[in-house]
């Protein structure tokens, strides 16, 4: 079970105050809220791991920097914090994109994928972070620091993403996440929830939703993030969502509600053969590098062709 750190009162939209929408944030590069060049680069030395602005900086970027202020922190896991942030009026993002998250008196700048949906933002006028701890300072600086009402800005990026207009052809999605890779899947996950939801209540007439299905790996139960809310969305739509929770190093008996999706091992060639369709399928892989390797080979030896293979790897 999720256990809340500080509570959030999930059906009261958090609300970006109004010394937040005032505040500016200067950091280093001297960058000025809501017109912020993506030009602009640090000089980084060759002798050490590029940083996420580095290694992004061929993906798309908005010009705009925005402010923002978290409003709830939510524990996901032992070493995985959500949180909760209520941004800028004019905040918008696909489902699967990730932000640049700028931190007041931190010099390095993070990135993070949204593991929420763009219907959350329209709702709610928030947008959700999950973060997991490492020793590089603005994730740090989330597990150490951050409390409510801490500000940020936020620009958002990326390639990566699912946003299907309602006069596309249907697509069967293949989201294949290893790790904390699930963030921007399970953000495409419930965009597609919201999607049907949409389309149910217009009587199909709004989009053309095909099926999802999931192929999840993490080490034990307890750092598959969001597991709850997957396998409930599976069991509100179990035409159109399915999953495979994979687990690598589980130690301990797995919950009952769960136990019909978990897998113990990697994920296979076999699984994923069942549900690839060379003319339906659309894959999308986040995941550590040989990981998206291994499952981009066995998808084209499976017959997907290259262009609807789509990944985003994390360092």
């Amino acid at each position: 079970m999720t256990k809340v750190i500080l509570k959030v009162a999930m059906s009261v939209p958090c609300v970006l105050s109004a010394a937040a929408r005032s505040f500016i944030l200067t950091p280093p590069s001297a960058c000025r809220l809501l017109s912020f060049s993506s030009s602009t680069r640090r000089n980084m030395s060759s002798k050490r791991q590029m940083d996420h602005l580095e290694r992004t900086a061929s993906n798309y970027r908005q010009n705009a920097l925005y402010p923002a202020e978290v409003c709830g922190i939510i524990s996901e896991s032992d070493t995985v914090k959500r949180l909760r942030i209520a941004v800028h009026p004019d905040f918008i993002f696909k489902a699967g994109q990730w932000v640049d998250f700028f931190i007041p008196g931190i010099e390095k700048v993070g990135g993070f994928s949204m593991c929420s949906s763009p219907g959350l933002l329209q709702r709610e006028g928030v947008v959700e972070l999950a973060v997991k701890y490492a020793k590089h300072p603005p994730a740090h600086w989330v597990h150490t620091t951050c409390t409510l009402g801490s500000r940020v800005a936020m620009r958002v990026g990326g390639d990566f993403f699912f946003d299907p207009a309602p006069s596309d052809p249907s697509v069967d999605l293949l989201l294949v996440a290893g790790g904390v890779g699930i963030n921007p899947l399970y953000s495409i996950l419930l965009h597609v929830k919201d999607l049907l939801h949409l389309s149910r209540a217009s009587g199909g007439r709004d989009y053309n939703i095909g099926s999802a299905h999931l192929c999840y790996s993490a080490k034990n139960t307890q750092e598959l993030l969001f597991k709850s809310s997957i396998v409930e969305a599976c069991r509100e739509f179990p035409d159109k969502f399915s999953c495979d929770l994979h687990v690598t190093q589980q130690s301990t008996d797995v919950d009952p509600y769960l136990q019909p999706f978990i897998n113990r091992g990697r994920i296979t060639q076999e699984e994923l053969q069942a549900h690839v369709d060379p003319q339906r399928t659309l894959c999308y892989l986040c995941g550590p590098p040989p990981m998206i390797e291994a499952i981009s080979k066995s998808l084209l030896d499976l017959g997907l062709p290259k262009d609807r293979i789509v990944f985003e790897k994390w360092w």
